[in-house]
């Protein structure tokens, strides 16, 4: 009985520890089959691509800092990890408003390429 008590306590914290960019970074790269790149990333982020908004065009040309939503003024906080920790770091939520974020900007949903791209060119900024 003992045995079985820790190893769900085992499993329960390694299931519990936050991810981090990085191994979104390496998820998203392993479902594209291909390495990412920031320079794309960089292109994608600032692009309109369908819709009518880039992702820019909420989180700003310098994801560093705070932005504001384009339509509802909420403000956002920065998107890059250099200046927020706290992004990238649970995998429901990154799933979440990438699904979101993706369809406002391209009527669609974003690539695992698309997202590894900006992923790393996020991780590039200091």
């Amino acid at each position: 009985m003992r045995h079985i008590l820790i190893l769900a306590a085992t499993l329960f914290a390694t299931s519990a520890q936050a991810e981090t960019p990085r191994d979104f970074l390496t998820r998203f790269e392993k479902e594209a089959g291909t390495a990412a790149s920031a320079e794309r990333g960089a292109r994608f982020f600032s692009a309109k691509q369908g819709g009518e908004w880039s992702c820019a065009s909420c989180h700003t040309e310098k994801p560093t800092q705070a932005g504001r939503h384009a339509k509802t003024d909420k403000a956002i906080t920065p998107l890059a990890p250099a200046a927020n920790a706290e992004r990238f770091t649970d995998a429901a939520k990154v799933d979440k408003w990438f699904r979101r974020n993706c369809n406002d900007t391209l009527n669609r949903v974003c690539s695992p390429q698309e997202k590894a791209d900006v992923m790393a060119w996020l991780l590039a900024l200091k």
